[in-house]
Parts: structure tokens; sequence; C-alpha cells
């Protein structure tokens, strides 16, 4: 049954020290159990890092998710019984979502012996995501070659 209408997109406020809803985006998936200061502190936390290196942080992390968006992904689609990895491409939104998503889940991942917060992991893959490595360029990589491989079966769009 389709939709009754049209739901419009809420705009998340500007955060209040840079004035960016994309860092607005990041410190609302940062946040655990609600708690927005907690993630507010380690959002900015790392960006002072950045700050102390010398770096424009809000530049830094915008180049950082221009270079973490994947242009295209891979979903499964069923014909026939068999399931497929159809590529398709991906709409901007969502793009802003994983690179986020892949950012925070690459930055968790880090070593806890080199790192002793939660900040100075973001700040290291912000930085390593702006020269184009670390965990979460990786996976955008990884994505990218998936969708290559699997160029076969993108007759299978929908």
């Amino acid at each position: 049954m389709p939709r009754a209408g049209l739901i419009r997109k809420r705009l998340l406020p500007e955060d209040p020290v840079f004035g960016s809803r994309l860092v607005t985006r990041l410190i609302n998936r940062t946040m655990r159990s609600g708690k927005k200061t907690a993630a507010q502190k380690q959002v900015y936390g790392a960006f002072a890092l950045l700050k102390g290196k010398g770096q424009d942080p809000l530049a830094v992390f915008n180049q950082a998710i221009e270079n973490i968006k994947p242009a295209i992904e891979v979903r499964p689609r069923r014909v026939g019984g068999a399931a497929y990895q159809v590529p398709m491409p991906v709409r901007a939104e969502r793009r802003e979502t994983l690179a986020i998503r892949w950012l925070l889940k690459a930055a968790n991942a880090r070593p806890n012996k080199e790192y002793h917060s939660f900040a100075q992991k973001l700040a290291a893959e912000i930085t390593d995501a702006a020269q184009n490595t670390g965990g979460a360029i990786k996976k955008k990589l990884d994505i990218q070659r998936m969708a290559e491989a699997n160029r076969a079966f993108a007759h299978f769009r929908w």
C-alpha cells in the first residue's frame, strides 16, 4: 500500500561551535544512551586535537567525509529463488550517512594501546580519511570492489 503523502525531511540545527549540520550529524551518531553532552565533548575534543596539529578541523573533517562517501553500493535482489548482489548508485543523503557511520566504526576499531580516548581515535581516523587512508577508506574501497565484481548483475536493478 503506498504512503498517504510525502514526509518532510526535518533539518538538523547547525552545531553551536562550527555552524555545520554535518558536525551535528556526527555528534548525534556518536551519542550513546542519549548522552549528547558526552558525545559533544568527544567530537569537539577530536577537533581540538586537529587544531593543535595546525589544521583547520572543519576543512579536514569535510575533506575526510568527501573521501569516504561511496558512489556505488551493492544491494541484494532476489530473482527466481537466488539472491544477487546488484550494484546501485547511492543517494546523496545515504552517502553522508554511510560515511559518518564508517568513520565512527573505524575510529572505534582502533587499538586502545595507542590511543587513550575516543577523541584521539576519532582525530586520527579523520586525519587518515582526509589523506585517503585508514579504516573508513578501506571500507569504501571494499564496497566499490564488490560492486565492480558484481557488475554483471547490474541489469537486475529495480
